[in-house]
């Protein structure tokens, strides 16, 4: 007998059946259930491609005492392999010395994990964080969402942990790369659940992922790192083309040949900055768009049909895609949020952006998500900042058509296809008793009055719009096709439940600044464009795997400090 450990894929659980994800394995390898000691799940997935027959697929670990002859039997088996564990891959350190500790300009994903693969390393890194603390932003962010006070230091976009911060905290990335397991390990310990490790789709949660920022920032300290929150770089000193140093908003100065520039996808005055510098950037596409909010019970039932509901399953989500007949256009669903609610994101006084979020149980009884048309430098111009314009320009049309109080402009789906006179209360009235219910089947120990929601759910509030006047008519017009497409999909996507906010502009960055293989600006040594806005991510997950590849090239040019 030979104890060996065996990596075995694609285990099927049925929830029709009753049978445990042990006796499936075995069933698989064709040996006794006893005779494995230990299965351990690698990765979990739902199968709902047979609506009567869903299922859980698993990639597991087995460990199991076989006789060799039986052993090379099962390796013979598809999807049955010796499980060799992944060892994490140790940095190359470089031998030039660093003439001053690296710099790392915002404290989102992408920033934090740079700052935190380098302080492992003893480089003693420095991160500038222009908002505000996490508990001093959350304040700022609650009070804006309850009263429209807005700050424009402190709100969805600038603070400790970044845009995502007040997001689903959607993990998924369609970047495969097999850093991302150290990189969720690193998450799991600073807080994060540890079921991210194994789930097909991990999602944290916007109360979690608090937690979770925080476990990361004490990390970066206790390795040597620094943060700095309410400081930010206004200016970039620059001598023969290599930078030397930031100018601090306190009038200081922060010497550094190094910077890491992750500063999101809303930091414009530092992307005007940069430009007036001569730092290379150009125009890149991004999408534009509204929020939709449906019942969540709407989403489950097309997507689980008689599963829906089940404890197993959770909730659901979807991923549309429209292409219009002459291929220019795309209108597609964005940051799918399942339980979760619409909110205000703006981050420039007088206009109005919306984002979605969810909480880790993911059980608000709503879903909603952005429904976003794609533009391109044809749409808006070819300059750098004209992205940036273009995506200011719909969010003043939206803070003056919500009321110039950070009101968002709604309307029912069922209007804006018809055209009609922006309507709110039928799909208000649907949606809210619909979303009561949900909640209702699943806390039943608590009463109404706790589980109360205002819908549409943005705060500070909606006022009833037609949404062609804040879109351009191409956006629109996609849209509406999109959205009866969709309906295919989903039965009832475009029915009278529906509800959508608008507007939605902060997709991605408007502009990519250009960097070589190195990780560095084709224009100026030292600058190091990360992250996604930059033009390099397209949400936490790859925002994080582009800081941990920014590191490793930095520790790869230079010496720890």
């Amino acid at each position: 007998m030979t104890l060996i450990r065996l990596r075995v894929n694609d285990i099927r659980v049925s929830l029709r059946k009753e049978k445990t994800l042990k006796e499936c394995v075995a069933d698989k390898l064709g040996v006794k259930k006893n005779a494995l000691q230990k299965v351990q799940v690698l990765h979990r997935a739902v199968d709902a491609r047979r609506k009567n027959n869903i299922g859980l697929l698993y990639h597991v670990t087995v460990e199991a005492d076989l006789p060799q002859s039986v052993t090379r039997k099962i390796l013979s088996r598809p999807g049955v392999s010796e499980f060799i564990p992944a060892q994490p891959e140790a940095p190359q350190l470089g031998e030039m010395p660093l003439a001053e500790r690296p710099v790392i300009i915002g404290a989102g994903p992408a920033g934090l994990v740079a700052a935190l693969e380098l302080a492992k390393y003893g480089y003693r890194p420095v991160v500038l964080e222009r908002g505000r603390a996490l508990h001093k932003r959350v304040e700022d962010v609650d009070r804006f969402w309850r009263t429209g006070q807005f700050d424009p230091a402190s709100n969805v976009q600038f603070g400790m942990g970044g845009a995502g911060t007040f997001s689903d905290g959607k993990l998924t990335t369609r970047v495969n790369d097999p850093v991302m397991a150290d990189i969720l390990q690193a998450f799991v310990k600073a807080g994060a659940p540890s079921e991210i490790l194994t789930e097909h789709k991990p999602h944290v949660g916007t109360d979690k992922l608090r937690a979770m920022v925080q476990g990361l920032a004490a990390e970066i300290q206790r390795c040597g790192g620094e943060i700095r929150c309410e400081t930010q770089a206004v200016d970039f000193l620059i001598k023969n083309d290599r930078l030397t140093g930031l100018l601090l908003n306190d009038g200081t100065t922060l010497a550094t040949e190094t910077v890491i520039l992750a500063c999101g996808h809303s930091a414009r005055d530092t992307y005007k900055v940069l430009a007036m510098k001569g730092v290379g950037m150009e125009a890149k596409a991004f999408a534009i768009g509204v929020r939709v909010e449906h019942p969540q019970v709407l989403i489950d039932k097309a997507q689980y049909g008689d599963f829906a509901g089940h404890p197993r399953l959770g909730v659901a989500d979807y991923a549309l895609v429209y292409h219009t007949e002459d291929k220019k256009r795309v209108a597609y669903s964005f940051c799918m949020c399942p339980g979760g609610q619409v909110v205000a994101a703006a981050s420039e006084e007088g206009g109005v952006v919306v984002n979605g979020m969810s909480l880790y149980r993911r059980d608000s009884g709503i879903a909603n998500s952005a429904l976003v048309v794609n533009v391109t430098p044809d749409d808006f111009g070819t300059d750098p900042l004209a992205g940036v314009a273009f995506q200011r320009k719909y969010e003043e049309l939206a803070f003056v058509a919500g009321g110039k109080n950070y009101k968002a402009p709604a309307q029912s789906v069922q209007s804006f296809l018809q055209g009609t006179l922006p309507t709110l209360r039928d799909a208000q009235n649907y949606l809210a008793e619909s979303a009561m219910r949900y909640r209702d089947d699943r806390h039943p120990e608590k009463n109404d009055a706790s589980l109360s929601v205002a819908l549409p759910s943005y705060r500070p509030g909606v006022r009833p719009v037609s949404l062609e006047s804040v879109l351009p008519p191409y956006v629109s017009d996609t849209l509406k096709q999109g959205i009866q497409y969709f309906d295919r999909r989903i039965q009832g996507f475009d029915g009278p439940s529906g509800i959508l906010t608008g507007v939605e502009t902060r997709t991605s960055a408007p502009l990519r600044i250009v960097r070589g293989a190195d990780y560095q600006s084709v224009t100026h040594a030292g600058l190091y464009p990360c992250g996604e806005g930059c033009g390099y991510a397209g949400g936490i997950m790859s925002a994080a795997l582009d800081g941990y590849h920014v590191a490793r090239a930095i520790m790869k040019r230079y010496k720890p400090f």
